[in-house]
């Protein structure tokens, strides 16, 4: 069985040679995880708990850079692929990246915070890059802060744009029933075919101490609405106390995830969904 992490962020120091854009702005996120954390420790960690890939999604404090992720596949590329940040501030500037990302070894798709890096307002104008990403056979991970019916009309017109939904969909930076506060709404989204969930971040999300009792009920629902094949194990690693030890546990501690429904959770099911290729070329 392969394990595979549907999250994890990695990024350089913010320096005078490569600086974070402010605080704020754009999107930027002033929750940093730390200093810095790069794909050899990130490769160290997987290594000591048989983690077998990841997904790589830079953060938004640095701003819309693939250079770390880029280099971090070609080091490891049957381990390590990643998501692109992009910025839609521009739209001839978008079109260009976005061309220029796709094309990239690795890169399996964008990832997108609802409500800043898209505002409300330009979902309609973005159906040229919604039918760019499933024309290229690539997908979309959000964000979604509660706007899940503005991410199913964009599922509904684009059947073909493969969705994955954050961290259950909960809030950041939320607790219990009030980062779960959307979850009901989040479930009628599963009867789109083309829109899947991480069970990603959790131990953030839970009110209660390790294994985090109240947070098993919560995926047991999602799994049931999406199924094995459209609920993903992720971890957000740098945010979670315990490391992947502690992350594995919480995914050992649900005794209703067992067997080929595990597998699939665990890692074949996003490899197959994200159209992650992993064999050596």
């Amino acid at each position: 069985m392969a394990i595979i992490d549907a999250q994890v962020h990695i990024w350089a120091a913010d320096s005078p040679q490569r600086p974070w854009p402010s605080a704020g702005a754009g999107g930027r996120t002033t929750a940093v995880h730390g200093a810095s954390f790069g794909a050899d420790q990130l490769i160290a960690a997987m290594d000591g708990s048989g983690i077998d890939a990841a997904v790589l999604i830079p953060p938004s404090w640095e701003g819309e850079r693939t250079d770390l992720v880029e280099a971090a596949h070609l080091a490891w590329p049957e381990r390590l692929a990643f998501m692109a940040r992009l910025d839609l501030a521009d739209e001839p500037r978008a079109r260009a990246e976005f061309a220029r990302i796709a094309a990239l070894p690795g890169a399996l798709g964008f990832r997108f915070l609802l409500g800043s890096d898209i505002v409300l307002d330009q979902l309609p104008g973005l159906d040229w890059l919604w039918a760019g990403i499933a024309e290229a056979g690539l997908s979309i991970m959000a964000a979604p802060r509660g706007y899940f019916a503005e991410l199913a009309q964009v599922a509904r017109a684009h059947p073909d744009l493969r969705i994955t939904i954050d961290h259950l969909g909960a809030r950041a930076y939320k607790k219990g029933a009030e980062a779960f506060a959307g979850l009901d709404r989040m479930l009628e989204l599963a009867s789109l075919p083309n829109v899947a969930v991480k069970a990603s971040g959790l131990p953030e999300y839970s009110e209660a101490p390790p294994p985090h009792a109240d947070i098993g009920p919560r995926v047991r629902r999602v799994f049931e609405a999406f199924g094995p094949d459209r609920l993903f194990f992720g971890t957000d690693l740098t945010r979670q106390e315990g490391g992947y030890p502690a992350l594995l546990a919480l995914f050992d501690s649900f005794d209703w995830l067992r067997g080929e429904d595990r597998r699939k959770v665990m890692g074949d099911a996003l490899a197959d969904w994200l159209r992650w290729d992993r064999a050596p070329r």
